[in-house]
């Protein structure tokens, strides 16, 4: 594939799957610059990638605090001169965005031992929604700045199976990758006559620290949730990290898919496909 050289800047780069995609197109020949809250998560990928003779750089960045995203880019453009990919891959979820129960019932009211629509915390949406979504704003129009001077560039988003239908508990979760999406739509039109593609990826469930509380019980034995979502995946399975990689390439592959953007493209093993019976 043409992306030899090419660098990107990869948000969550310390992740679980933000860290496979680094890896994923470090081997293609992309210089990655790794953003992360954890300077030793994305050092750790960082020296694996350059131990299997890749080039990238790690970078202690909040993506919330716009300050230290410029002192980031400033980084990133006197190492590497550019960016040609941007993937905003910081999120997660948080407690205090999240339901005990799936559906709520009358006697659930003022129950101490469990967390309803009623008892979530401003500040936990707040979280949720800013990490997921505000960070892809913040970091896209600080990196585009750069980007739109660019003959080719591209920025890829995460969304999630959920931003198409909304799953249960994770209320705040759920509206934060909705709104990715429509900002994908929306970043797409708006920079299409200077050479900027956008789109996103929506994973299906992949296995990561941020759901293994929802998905494995204290033993490490699957949940109830966990067969629910098996149950209603056709391929009856979680998927593998490495699986996101191929989608990745060719988004970022100006010859294979320069006429693609605006798109939110499933990785799902046939979830959203599936009606359920």
């Amino acid at each position: 594939m043409n992306l030899k050289d090419k660098v990107a800047v990869i948000t969550g780069g310390g992740g679980i799957l933000c860290s496979t995609i680094a890896k994923g197109l470090a081997k293609e020949g992309v210089k990655t610059a790794l953003l992360d809250i954890s300077e030793e998560k994305a050092k750790a990928v960082k020296d694996e990638i350059i131990g299997k003779d890749g080039d990238a750089l790690a970078i202690k960045c909040d993506v919330l605090k716009k300050e230290q995203v410029e002192k980031a880019k400033e980084i990133v453009i006197n190492k590497y001169g550019r960016c040609d990919i941007l993937i905003n891959g910081a999120g997660g979820n948080h407690p205090k965005g999240t339901t005990t129960k799936e559906i709520f019932e009358l006697t659930d009211l003022g129950k101490e031992d469990l967390t309803t629509f009623f008892d979530l915390e401003q500040n936990g949406f707040e979280f949720v929604f800013n990490l997921n979504f505000l960070s892809a704003f913040i970091v896209s129009q600080v990196f585009l700045e750069e980007m739109v001077k660019l003959e080719n560039s591209t920025v890829i988003n995460i969304s999630s199976m959920s931003a198409f239908s909304p799953m249960t508990k994770v209320a705040a979760y759920s509206a934060a990758k909705a709104a990715v999406s429509n900002f994908t739509a929306w970043l797409a039109v708006h920079f299409a006559k200077v050479g900027v593609r956008v789109n996103a990826i929506a994973p299906g469930f992949f296995l990561t620290e941020q759901n293994k509380n929802l998905l494995l019980d204290k033993e490490g034995n699957p949940t109830e949730r966990h067969q629910k979502i098996i149950n209603n995946t056709p391929m009856g399975r979680l998927g593998r990290p490495e699986e996101l990689i191929g989608t990745i390439k060719w988004l970022c592959n100006e010859e294979d898919s320069g006429f693609v953007t605006g798109t939110v493209i499933p990785i799902d093993g046939g979830f959203l496909a599936y009606s359920g019976v």
